[in-house]
């Protein structure tokens, strides 16, 4: 069942509404707009709690108002209680509507109460409007927290986990990013003191509106303050929008040993292991530029395996080399992140080779959080 948010909600209850105009605020806003058209709902803001916070229902208290026009010629015409019966009849056809809409297979969406408060009045507001008020709760499916929910910090041998919306310390007025804190507690801790080099930390507007770190292309970059604490076999993911060919994400380098993650120059999500003789490369073969992403890198002994998804596409790829180096580690120097022309939002980094449950989980969990697919 998917989770039904407050932005799903209000795009329902606006689709619903095709007699007048929608308006999603307070009432004072009603009279900022004399050329409404009538008659107009006004959705306010609602409360909302969870009552049980295992159950995964989120309990809305909507006050909804419609308003329509009653003007000294049609007082003559039309009684009171006629314009408000008509008014009721819409706003009742509305929210039958808007139930129906959820009355699926699964039940997304349902009235809390078996009671719907209504409230008559009159002459409101500088157009001097007839309203109907409708206060009633409606539960929604919502987040399940904990046990049900997964997060990287959940399974072991977590090494790295750096999230665009914690740990960031920016400028504000130029929001360059001095600093990046590591959340899974083993402090691989990131910066750049170059403050030419700095990449912007933008609070909002990312992929499902959530923050993003904006690098450059040119010379942007965050490197790690101690060594990249990667041994032999691991397991990588991230969350990114790569604009331009040719830039990778992530990059370790030493000696001809190496880890990236990227596009090449054809626009392929690649992934890269290298002993320093012998490499581990392969590709999705799509062209990925521009797309918001989840990308996994798994190094297991002599194999690395791709996993790529998107909004288009979902990429599973392998390649194999018997003559690689199984003991070749890659912590004799730091890691890089944001030698591309994009975005990044995520970066998580295990100590071995996660489990194909443990993978879908820790995927599940940055789909959830930024709706790739």
């Amino acid at each position: 069942m998917a989770i039904t948010r407050l932005t799903d909600i209000i795009t329902v209850f606006d689709s619903k509404w095709t007699y007048g105009d929608v308006k999603f605020g307070y009432d004072g806003e009603v009279n900022q707009d004399h050329d409404t058209q009538y008659p107009l709902m006004l959705v306010n803001p609602p409360e909302s709690i969870m009552p049980v916070v295992y159950d995964g229902r989120e309990e809305y208290s909507f006050e909804i108002n419609f308003y329509n026009l009653y003007s000294q010629a049609a007082q003559s015409v039309v009684t009171l209680q006629k314009r408000w019966d008509n008014l009721q009849d819409l706003s009742n056809e509305w929210l039958d509507m808007v139930l129906k809409n959820y009355q699926d297979v699964t039940v997304e969406a349902y009235l809390n109460d078996e009671s719907i408060e209504i409230e008559r009045i009159k002459d409101t507001k500088n157009d001097k409007l007839v309203q109907i008020k409708l206060v009633f709760t409606m539960s929604a499916f919502t987040k399940c927290f904990r046990p049900v929910s997964n997060y990287p910090s959940d399974f072991a041998d977590l090494a790295v986990w750096l999230r665009a919306d914690s740990g960031v310390t920016f400028d504000i007025p130029t929001k360059r990013v001095s600093s990046w804190l590591d959340s899974s507690g083993a402090n691989n801790n990131m910066a750049q003191a170059t403050v030419t080099k700095q990449p912007l930390r933008e609070g909002y507007g990312g992929q499902n509106d959530k923050a993003y770190f904006s690098f450059d292309g040119v010379n942007d970059s965050l490197i790690t303050e101690s060594n990249s604490p990667i041994g032999s076999d691991f397991t990588i993911f991230e969350v990114s929008k790569i604009d331009a060919v040719s830039g990778d994400l992530f990059n370790y380098s030493y000696t001809g040993k190496k880890i990236a993650m990227g596009l090449n120059s054809s626009g392929y999500f690649y992934t890269r292991a290298s002993d320093g003789v012998t490499e581990l490369i392969t590709d999705t073969a799509v062209n990925n530029k521009g797309q918001n992403h989840i990308g996994v890198l798994i190094k297991n002994n002599r194999t690395i395996n791709l996993k790529y998804y998107d909004s288009l596409n979902s990429i599973t790829k392998t390649t194999t080399n018997i003559e690689f180096n199984v003991d070749t580690t890659y912590n004799e120097s730091t890691f890089s992140l944001g030698i591309l022309d994009g975005q990044a939002q995520e970066l998580i980094v295990y100590n071995r080779v996660l489990s194909d449950t443990e993978i879908a989980k820790i995927k599940g969990y940055l789909n959830l959080k930024y709706k790739i697919y």
